[in-house]
This record gives C-alpha cells, structure tokens and sequence, in this order.
C-alpha cells in the first residue's frame, strides 16, 4: 500500500485544475439560477430564498477535491480556483466572489484538519458540507446585510442553505466521489485506493 504523504503530484494539480474548470462553470450556471428563483419569489417577499436553495451547489468544488485527495490544502485550493475561473467567466458579483471562495473553502478544511485528514466517510463529508455552510452563512451577515433580517427568518435562511449544502456539497460529491472510484477512474488517488 502506498505511503499517504502531504506532497502533490502532478496528476493530483492536474486533477484539481479539471474539476475547478468544471465547478467554475456550474458555479456560473447556479448563479443564474438562483437569480432566477430569486425573481421568482420576490412577490412573495422571498428573494433571498433563491440562492439559500441552491447554495450547497458553490461548496462542491472543495469538498469533492477533499473527498479525492484527502490531503491538506485541497478543499481550500479547489474552492479558491474555481470561485477565479467563475468570475473569469463573467460572474457580475465579481473579485468578492474570490473571497467568498476563501471563506467557503476554509469552513470544508477545518472538518477535514479537525479529522487530521484520516477519516473521509459520509459524516466528514455532511460536517465538511455543513462548516462551509456556517462560514459562508457568517459571511453572508456581514457582506449581504443578513441582520436586517428578523432571527425567525435568518433561521429559515439557515437550516435552507444547510440543507442544500448537505445536499449538493455532501451526499452529491460522496456519491460522485465513490462512483468515480468504483468505476476505477481515480486508481492512484487517495480515494481510489480506499476503493481497491
């Protein structure tokens, strides 16, 4: 069995690069999702329910790479590349989104340092889910105006982008993660070798 080491290979930058490439785009298209069903809802007075739903969707970069290569950085990295490639590709929030990606990332690598970067099952990846989730939720106070909001609704917003993160970010990239490795897709990864 190979020696689990902190060092990146090539095919592991090369890895990273291809599913930030992908994730830059979905993070684009869930942009204009969420517009949309905020428009959607604004008669209603629930706007801001439109991007609490598909929130989880903008974690999926970070815990996938984790979930792959279960190596320190690697949440964080992912995220943080793919949030430059979606404002490269035109997203209109711009640089912020940057920052938002830092932010995100970092709440998916805690879990993952917190676990010392050994245990990578279904519940690290629904706690990885669940810290980017309170990180950006946390950032979403301060950059979005969160707290004009009353406590009822910011509950609301919570547990609807918690959802969605468990959701997009957890079960999703675990299942995405496990099928690759069973298909021998990641045969030198660090998940695929879990799956040997």
């Amino acid at each position: 069995m190979e020696k689990k080491t902190n060092t990146w290979k090539l095919k592991e930058i090369i890895l990273v690069a291809m599913t930030c490439i992908v994730f830059g785009v979905v993070y684009l298209a869930a942009v204009y999702l969420a517009s949309f069903i905020a428009s959607a809802l604004t008669p209603f007075g629930l706007s801001p329910l439109g991007n609490e739903l598909v929130f989880g969707v903008w974690f999926m970069a970070a815990t996938l790479s984790g979930y792959i290569l279960q190596k320190p950085s690697a949440a964080i990295v992912s995220e943080v590349i793919a949030s430059v490639i979606e404002v490269l590709l035109g997203n209109w929030f711009g640089p912020m989104v940057i920052v938002a990606g830092i932010i995100q990332g970092a709440g998916a690598e805690i879990v993952f340092a917190a676990n010392k970067y050994r245990k990578f099952d279904g519940m690290v990846m629904y706690f990885a889910s669940a810290g980017a989730c309170v990180t950006s939720f946390l950032w979403s106070f301060v950059r979005s105006g969160y707290g004009k909001f009353s406590i009822p609704f910011l509950v609301m917003l919570f547990v609807i982008r918690l959802i969605s993160s468990l959701v997009f970010s957890g079960f999703i990239c675990k299942m995405t993660g496990d099928g690759l490795a069973r298909m021998g897709l990641l045969k030198g990864y660090e998940l695929g070798r879990s799956h040997e």
